[in-house]
């Protein structure tokens, strides 16, 4: 079946130039033309114009540029396994902001310190204690979200209890707003003796999760469906 591109655009509401950049970034196959010179899309076009805008509000443009050359080059296999990858990143920071958002309770985050006895810690401790790595510690550091004290004699970071305290706020914060200017900037704002506002982030970020869940689930559907179809036309 051929298929004219304002057709495709009509029944996805996209328009022909997004179409055209597809084609430009090789995210769809190169269309034949007619003699006129004109596009010609067939089904397995339609099929991959759905997925690239069924996938792209839970996943994102990026991973959707990487995902649809694999379909072209048939790593069927490989491509379902990148979006298993995305998904269960997003499981995990789901289970994240669960166990900050516990924390996060006046009396769990007192309870949480108070358990922590040592006057202080080094980098590699407090990575473990709060689940990040010592490379992030040392980001956060250098754009200025945390300064810990440095041994006089050695030199080595030495992180104390309210240090890590804040840097359980700032794990949480940035994996609600992504963006460390954002971090920055609500960081400034959150009065030390109350974490009512980063329990509103972690909650609204929850949410946003359950959302981007569904939308991801529906672009792995339309995936799905591509693929049996390339299987199909190529059997």
């Amino acid at each position: 079946m051929k298929l004219r591109p304002i057709e495709i655009a009509r029944k996805l509401d996209v328009g022909t130039s997004a179409m055209r950049h597809y084609e430009a970034w090789g995210i769809v196959p190169p269309p034949q033309r007619d003699p006129n010179g004109y596009r010609v899309y067939t089904e397995e076009h339609e099929a991959y114009f759905q997925c690239i805008r069924a996938m792209y509000p839970g996943f994102g443009m990026a991973l959707v540029r990487k995902i649809m050359p694999m379909l072209q080059l048939k790593k069927f296999s490989e491509a379902l396994w990148e979006i298993n990858r995305v998904q269960a990143e997003l499981y995990q920071k789901k289970q994240q902001a669960l166990q900050a958002l516990e924390i996060l309770k006046p009396d769990q985050m007192e309870s949480f310190l108070a358990s922590r006895k040592k006057q202080w810690y080094t980098i590699g401790e407090v990575a473990e204690e709060i689940g990040v790595p010592a490379t992030t510690l040392r980001h956060w550091e250098k754009e200025g979200l945390i300064t810990p004290d440095r041994d006089p004699e050695s030199g080595y970071r030495q992180y104390h209890r309210d240090d890590i305290r804040r840097l359980l706020i700032i794990r949480t914060v940035q994996s609600s707003v992504y963006l460390l200017e954002a971090v920055r900037e609500i960081m400034e704002k959150i009065n030390q003796q109350s974490l009512s506002e980063v329990r509103k982030i972690t909650m609204d970020s929850l949410a946003h999760m359950d959302v981007q869940i569904e939308q991801q689930l529906r672009g792995a559907h339309y995936l799905y469906k591509l693929i049996e179809l390339l299987k199909r036309n190529n059997a």
